[in-house]
């Protein structure tokens, strides 16, 4: 019984809910928080947005939009959500080097963890794909590409 309980053997041990959790609870917050913001204030924002990468402070403000703002919801649903992972993997990353220097659990940055967390949460994505409860999972299951049919 104590094993049982050690081992959380009550628990499935499929890792497709764990992946839609993962998904959820890392995209949904990162969209709203942050994707929201940069549109609803591109305006305001454009003046002062860091340029991380030299190509100026409009286009690093647009490349963060589109990381925190289009590629959330890809990651939500599951739908080519490996890219979208690694492009928001690759904006949070350039924003924890050059913006907050990988200050991180309160070395000079309010936010360091939840950038470590962004980070681990992305790159688990990246490299797992979206699991079975996923729009991928229903494409490729619904789809079936066959050029023969097509002659």
């Amino acid at each position: 019984m104590f094993r049982k309980l050690l081992l959380a053997r009550f628990l499935p041990t499929n890792v497709d809910p764990g992946l839609l959790a993962l998904r959820l609870l890392s995209a949904t917050p990162l969209l709203m928080k942050h994707g929201f913001e940069k549109i609803f204030t591109f305006s305001r924002m454009a003046a002062h947005f860091p340029d991380p990468v030299g190509v100026g402070s409009v286009p690093s403000l647009v490349i963060a939009m589109v990381s925190d703002a289009i590629c959330t919801v890809p990651v939500i649903l599951g739908l080519a959500s490996r890219w979208a992972a690694l492009f928001i993997f690759c904006n949070v990353a350039v924003a924890w080097a050059a913006i907050h220097h990988f200050a991180c659990f309160g070395h000079g940055s309010d936010h360091g963890e939840l950038i470590v967390l962004y980070l681990g949460a992305m790159l688990t994505i990246v490299l797992t794909g979206s699991g079975k409860d996923s729009l991928d999972m229903l494409l490729d299951r619904c789809i079936v590409f066959d050029p023969s049919v097509y002659r």
